[in-house]
């Protein structure tokens, strides 16, 4: 029953929510589709002004892992990592998740299959892929889209935050499952 009533909201949260802000632009006497239209092609040229960020992005992810340097990391990171509780599965996602967040799914899935989802290692991943976030990509996405190149500070306060949250992940995956 429960179920069925989440499932009917859902159907009609999207169409209300339109209608809802169709309804105000009336009330409020707006051109709606006008002011649609114009945002839409502002979007469209923001998203062709951040193409040459997102394809130097993808060439440096690639790179980096191509290269073997992820690799090189995880065999520097492992032997500290792994007698923290951390298995050694898991540390390239903290190196892959603040750069690009499909291969960091790519690689919580592929951790899947190897180990399961309710091992230890895939609540770990799971949780760190809930807990963290893309920090490069999003950096680089909205200060291209802004024109801000120096981002120095900010990549600096955002891997901080990452390295928070990899350790606010590891307790979480602990206290909740035991470790591995």
């Amino acid at each position: 029953m429960f179920f069925s009533l989440i499932t009917q909201a859902s159907r009609w949260a999207i169409p209300i929510f339109m209608s809802l802000i169709l309804g105000y632009g009336y009330y409020k006497k707006v051109r709606v589709f006008e002011v649609f239209v114009e945002g839409a092609q502002e979007g469209f040229w923001t998203a062709i002004k951040l193409i040459p960020y997102m394809v130097g992005l993808f060439i440096a992810i690639g790179i980096f892992r191509d290269s073997g340097a992820m690799e090189i990391f995880t065999n520097i990171l492992s032997p500290i990592l792994v007698p923290l509780g951390i298995p050694a599965e898991v540390v390239p996602l903290f190196i892959v998740r603040p750069l690009s967040g499909v291969a960091s799914l790519t690689m919580t899935v592929d951790l899947f299959h190897t180990l399961g989802p309710d091992s230890y290692a895939g609540r770990l991943a799971s949780t760190i892929q809930g807990s963290t976030d893309t920090t490069v990509y999003i950096l680089t996405i909205y200060f291209a889209s802004i024109g801000i190149k120096k981002f120095r500070h900010a990549l600096t306060v955002g891997l901080m935050a990452d390295i928070a949250a990899f350790i606010a992940a590891i307790s979480i995956t602990r206290w909740f499952f035991g470790s591995f």
